[in-house]
Formats: C-alpha cells, structure tokens, sequence
C-alpha cells in the first residue's frame, strides 16, 4: 500500500520512537510510506526536546498559541496536499495532534480513508497540565471534528477508546492498537550479571525506571524507602532519563544518605537503553496516565524483568497480577513500598514474574510488526470499501 504518514510531532522522546518504529515496520512490510513533519535533526539524543517550540509556547498568551496551532493546520494541509499529488496514497495515516486538522481537511479532498492514532485525550490532559487552555470550547470542537471525521480511530489503550466513544465515535470505527516493542532492538541486550558488571552493580539488586521523569511518577517515593529498615542494603536505583525533577531526586538521595546507591544517566541514545534495562532486577512503573500504553512497559516485558506497578485498567489491558506483573493498589498510601518490600524479598516471585513478562509480548504480539500489519489490514478494508459503487 501508500501510505501518507503525517505527524506534528517535533521532540525525540517515547512520541519519536512511536513513530519512527511504526513508519519502519510499515516499510520492512513492503509497503511505500511518505512522511510529511516539521523538519527536526536526527542528530537528538531521546528524551530531549525542541527548544525553540517551548520557548514559543512559554513567550506566548495561551490563546495565542492556540489559535497559532490552528492556523498550522493550514500550513500542514498544504504540504500534505503537495505531497499527495505526486504520492497519490491510498490511505492517509496521522498521529493526532490537537488544533491539527490537515487530515481530515484532505480526507475530505480527495475521498480516500483516514486512519487517526491517538495517544491522549489532549483537551483533557491539556486542560489540566501546561497552565490549561485558554480556548476550551474551540479546543473541544478541535478534538470532536478530528476523531468523528476520521473513518478509524486508533487509541492506544480501552480506556482511551472510552473517551473517544463519548465523543459520539461509533465503536465500530474504534480499533484499540497498543504500544509496541521492536524485539530485534532489544535481542541485543546483554545478559543481567553482564550488564551490572559493566556498570559497577555487580551484587547489587538494581530497581530500575526508564524515560522521562517527572514528579507525578512518584520515583522520590523509591528513594525515601531506600533509607528505611524495609530496603536491603544492596538495593541500587538506576533512573534512566531526565527530567524536570532529576535535580529534585538527586537532593534527595544526598539528603539521605544515598547518593552512592542512585545512578542518573541523564539524556542517554535510545540504543543504550535495551544495555541498561538489562541490569534491572525489578522494573519500575510507579504511576501511570489512566489512559496510557508506556513504553518503558513494552521495554521491561520484553527483556522478561520482574515489574512492578499500580492496578489501573489501563495496565490491566497487559498485565496480569503474579502472573508478569506485581501489582499494587495505587489508592493505598504505602502500598507502593509494601510491594517493593515484598518483591526485593522474594528471590522466586521475581524470577516468576520474569518468565510471565517475556511471554506477554508473543502473547498479545505487542510489537510494531504486528502494529502496522493491523494498520495495513484496516487500511486494505477501507480502501476496498471505498471503491465499491454507491447504491443509490
């Protein structure tokens, strides 16, 4: 198939990788797929963002802003429309953006299918991070017209797809498509006692989180139990990322006595990651969005770690508690450490949970691969849909 893949994003982190992965199996596939973006350096280390867009943003009024991320869509739509011309694609494929509407604008246009992912409900999430929107009602029409105009909505979890139902999407034109793995990039990764060797962690039983950290995650939680009677001695926190309170984390330790048991490795390239999750003897998954597919989780799974995370429906999705997973309840106030207590301490429910978290990824085909063949089936419907005659 041609697939014109179009996009708005601009920073490389887990929205990068997303991309770059799924326009890759797209392509190992056989299929041609033109990439219409903002232009950004491939030369950025994951985790990094795009300086000048967040200093735009925070010189700007909202409202400003917004109706400046409206009026792109204009812009977007006429590279999209330049593209296709010569492209002639028959199916159009975008990462949805809010404010972005180039998509429909050419769904519209030329009549041919439009396959919109969604990773968020961004007026939500927007409305209640960011200092808010400054446009709610314009916002929600924004939102409304690009996931009712689109033939199939592809949200990354169920609980997504709920709010993509109360926006008077029909189920029918919802098809859930989570995160995946590329598993040939992680096959690479050493052997656990090889990785900790080559990071000094050799003995150590290494707790590990991936990305980009921030408060939310609740990582200081793992650092204050660290320095109780609960933590064994060998316990080392490995914090593989940034993020706004690396500074904050790092005080922390110091304060408590801890700064030689926690390793921050800042901004790092994505090919080291699958070296140092590796070491991970318990994976981290503190907290989570309601509605989100983490990556960092198709990176544990996948390199068979002993995860632990809160009970949410949205995790549920993959993870079955003792059996991939150590599940703990978010609403209970220790119940966190608790689970982190109980896991250190018990050398067999790791390994088992282990064996569970290698399995899930051939279980559920959470990989890319299988991502873009359900894109591409989708897609080979629709397109065929659209060419049967019209019964008038």
């Amino acid at each position: 198939m041609k697939i014109l893949y179009h996009h708005r994003t601009a920073s490389k982190d887990g929205q990068a990788v997303h991309i770059e992965e799924m326009i890759a199996a797209l392509r190992a596939q056989g299929h041609e797929v033109r990439v219409v973006a903002p232009a950004v350096s491939d030369a950025g280390q994951m985790g990094e963002n795009v300086g000048w867009v967040y200093r735009l943003r925070s010189a700007l009024p909202n409202a400003l802003y917004e109706l400046l991320e409206l009026t792109y869509s204009l812009v977007a739509y006429r590279r999209l429309a330049q593209a296709a011309k010569t492209f002639q694609p028959d199916v159009i494929y975008e990462r949805y953006n809010l404010y972005l509407l180039a998509g429909v604008l050419l769904k519209r246009r030329l009549r041919i299918p439009l396959l919109l992912e969604v990773n968020a409900p961004l007026v939500l999430e927007r409305s209640q991070h960011s200092g808010g929107l400054a446009l709610p009602r314009l916002a929600h029409w924004a939102e409304g017209m690009a996931w009712r105009s689109a033939d199939t909505v592809l949200p990354v979890t169920h609980v997504l797809a709920g709010h993509v139902k109360a926006y008077g999407v029909p189920e029918a034109r919802i098809m859930v498509i989570p995160n995946g793995i590329n598993r040939a990039h992680f096959a690479v990764a050493p052997a656990p006692t090889f990785a900790k060797a080559q990071r000094g962690l050799t003995g150590k039983l290494v707790l590990g989180f991936t990305g980009f950290v921030r408060e939310w995650h609740g990582v200081d939680r793992v650092i204050r139990w660290m320095a109780t009677a609960a933590a064994p001695s060998n316990v080392h926190l490995a914090i593989v990322g940034d993020g706004p309170v690396r500074h904050d984390l790092e005080t922390l330790a110091q304060q408590l006595g801890l700064r030689d048991r926690v390793t921050f490795t800042g901004v790092i390239h994505r090919d080291q990651v699958p070296d140092w999750v590796a070491a991970f003897d318990i994976a981290l998954q503190p907290a989570v969005v309601p509605y989100a597919s983490p990556l960092k989780l198709m990176e544990y799974l996948v390199l068979g770690k002993a995860i632990i995370a809160p009970r949410t429906p949205n995790l549920l999705e993959v993870l079955s508690d003792g059996e991939n997973a150590f599940l703990f309840d978010a609403d209970e106030p220790t119940g966190f450490e608790q689970a982190l207590s109980r896991l250190c301490a018990d050398d067999a429910l790791r390994e088992k949970l282990s064996s569970g978290a290698r399995a899930t990824i051939e279980k559920l085909d959470l990989t890319w691969d299988g991502n873009a063949r359900r894109v591409v089936g989708l897609a080979a419907s629709l397109t065929s849909a659209a060419r049967q005659p019209r019964r008038d």
